[in-house]
This record gives structure tokens, C-alpha cells and sequence, in this order.
């Protein structure tokens, strides 16, 4: 099992961490190093910022907002800094929701989100291969565009600049079964929002025919500490907002999921508390179990005891939410 550094997004600034996290990563072995974005930071700037401070991590978005960009143009920043960075980059890409889709980015969100993000993903393997003008007759994605305030005049194109890699691996950040389904047939890995060790069959039957050498890279919050309920604490504020606050009390894409984890009731009573201005008591609501399955929180001791099970299943990558050195450091050791 490889091990990732994932940084998220940025809050109210740029982390001036991030850098030296990321170094220290490289440093200590870890294979890649991850940004996001949601309605602040872009995720390619900061990975760009880090890759010329950095020679050998891979670097991924985990993930890339397909509603921020047009295919080709989330294709042509991929292509730009896998070459500037020597061939590092793995592209993660995510729907996101309606509350985001339509709120941040003005655009619908797709009335069938598996055809758009299949041609999606089509298209940008598209641009990578280079081996003919993108073309695609879509129902969201049309290249060129023939919808009916177009001029009619559009061309189809392949990309002037030749990428360096027409393998250049994609993840997707799917929730749903059946997207996770179809993410094992068109793209090269998953990055999963919530794992469990634990309930492997939670996403067994999505996973049935994933090919060989499919990615499966789940993000777990790590940290090395002596208090297990205080260690827990960002898990369950992180869990907080995400459940509650991302996305609509009538479809948020999170709070299923917990739900489909075993904690159904729970997760409708955080969405309540949060939609009703109660975030604190939302936070408090999130089940230690639950955050504690899906983290690697506690004494040295026992995040070795509990790595073992991250190990056995069909995780590839484990990306850490890690705050510190010392938690980068005892998980590399950990995982030698």
C-alpha cells in the first residue's frame, strides 16, 4: 500500500505548511501528493506551486471539479503540468452536487451524472491520446458544439502542444454504487470520500469488476496523538460540515453515503442540526465509531494496530490528512 499526503483546499489563505509538508512527504518516501478545491483555491495553481519545489512525488487532484472546466480545458492544465513536472501527474475528477454545480459554477447539474461524467472522461482521454480531433456527438459534452445557439462553425481540434503521456492515469471521486460501478470501466482508479476497513461490503459489489491494477485511494485524517476523542475531534467537524452542510437536505451526496455505511439515523440528525444553524451540536452528533473507522487517529501503538486492516483489503494508496511531520513520519515508518 503506497502512501499519499493529501492537503485539501485552502480556508481563508494560502497554508503556508503545505510546501514543507509536501517536501518532508517526498522526503520520507510517500509516492504522491494531493490537492482539492471547492469554492476558494483552484487545485492546479497549488500543485504547480508545490511540484517546482518538489523532483519526485506524483502529484494529483483529488479532486478537480469537472463543472469548474470544460473537458479540454481541465485536459489542457493536465498536459501543461505533466510536462513542466516530468511526467508526475494523476488527474482526479469529481462531480461535486447540485448545491455547489448551480451555486458556484452557474451551471445545471446533469439530469444523468454517469453520461456526463462518461463523456467527460471521454473527452479528456481524447486530448491525451492526441490521436485524432476530439469528436463527440454528447448529450452534455458535444465536441465540437452544435447545440442551437451555437454559430455552427465550430472545428474539431486535437491539442497543438503533444502530451507527454496519453496514459496519464485518472481517478474519480465517485460516491453512488453505480457510479463507482462505471468508474472501475472508464477511468484508472477511485478516490474514495469515506472508507471503512471494516465494511468492505459497502462497495463490494461496485468493485466486482474493477481490471487489474485499478487504483482504489481512499482519504483518511491522521494523527498521532495520546487522546484518541481529541484526535477525533477534525474528523468529526470535517464530517460535521460535510454532511451537513454539503449539499441539500433533500440530496446530499455525503450524508447517503453515511447512511449506506450503517448510519442512517445519524446522519439525517447531523443534516438537521446543521440546516438549522446548530453546527456545534451537528459536529458532537457525528458518531466516534464512525469517525474512527474512516481515520487513523491514537498512539503509535495503536495506528499500527489498526493499519493492518487498511492493508488487507483493496486499497492501493492511502492518502493522509496528516497535520503534522511527526504523524507523516510514524505513518511511513509504520507502513515500511
Amino acid at each position: 500500500m503506497r502512501l499519499g499526503l493529501a492537503l485539501g483546499y485552502w480556508g481563508r489563505g494560502p497554508d503556508p505548511r503545505h510546501v514543507p509538508l509536501a517536501q518532508e512527504a517526498e522526503r520520507l518516501g510517500y509516492h504522491s501528493v494531493w490537492t482539492a478545491e471547492s469554492w476558494g483555491s483552484d487545485v492546479f495553481t497549488p500543485l504547480t506551486w508545490i511540484a517546482a519545489r518538489t523532483s519526485t512525488i506524483r502529484l494529483g487532484t483529488a479532486v478537480a471539479q469537472m463543472a469548474a472546466r470544460s473537458p479540454t480545458t481541465t485536459a489542457m492544465h493536465a498536459l501543461t503540468l505533466d510536462h513542466l513536472s516530468g511526467g508526475r501527474v494523476m488527474l482526479g475528477l469529481g462531480l461535486s452536487g447540485p448545491q455547489v454545480v448551480e451555486g458556484w459554477y452557474g451551471r445545471p447539474f446533469p439530469k444523468s451524472p454517469l453520461t456526463a461524467t462518461r463523456e467527460y472522461v471521454d473527452v479528456v482521454r481524447q486530448v491525451l491520446g492526441r490521436q485524432a480531433p476530439v469528436e463527440l456527438d454528447g448529450r452534455f459534452h458535444s465536441h465540437p458544439y452544435r447545440g442551437p445557439d451555437g454559430t455552427g462553425l465550430g472545428k474539431a481540434l486535437k491539442p497543438i502542444t503533444h502530451p507527454l503521456r496519453a496514459d496519464l492515469p485518472i481517478l474519480l471521486g465517485a460516491e453512488g454504487p453505480k457510479n463507482i460501478a462505471q468508474t472501475t470501466r472508464i477511468a484508472d482508479g477511485w478516490l474514495p470520500l469515506y472508507w471503512s476497513p471494516n465494511r468492505p461490503e459497502v462497495y463490494e459489489a461496485s468493485l466486482a469488476e474493477a481490471p487489474e491494477g485499478f487504483l482504489v485511494a481512499p482519504m483518511a485524517q491522521v494523527r498521532v496523538c495520546d487522546d484518541v476523542a481529541e484526535g477525533l475531534l477534525p474528523v468529526k467537524t470535517m464530517l460535521g460540515f460535510y454532511i451537513g452542510g454539503m449539499g441539500h437536505a433533500a440530496r446530499n451526496f455525503h450524508a447517503d453515503l453515511m447512511a449506506r455505511m450503517g448510519y442512517e439515523e445519524q446522519a439525517r440528525r447531523i443534516q438537521r442540526l446543521f440546516l438549522e444553524g446548530r453546527r456545534e451540536e451537528a459536529v458532537l452528533a457525528v458518531p466516534d465509531a464512525f469517525a474512527d473507522e474512516i481515520s487513523l487517529v491514537g498512539p503509535r501503538e495503536r495506528i499500527a494496530e489498526r493499519l493492518e486492516s487498511w492493508r488487507k483489503g483493496p486499497v492501493t494508496d492511502l492518502l493522509a490528512l496528516a497535520p503534522d511531520r511527526e504523524s507523516l513520519r510514524v505513518l511511513a515508518q509504520l507502513n515500511a
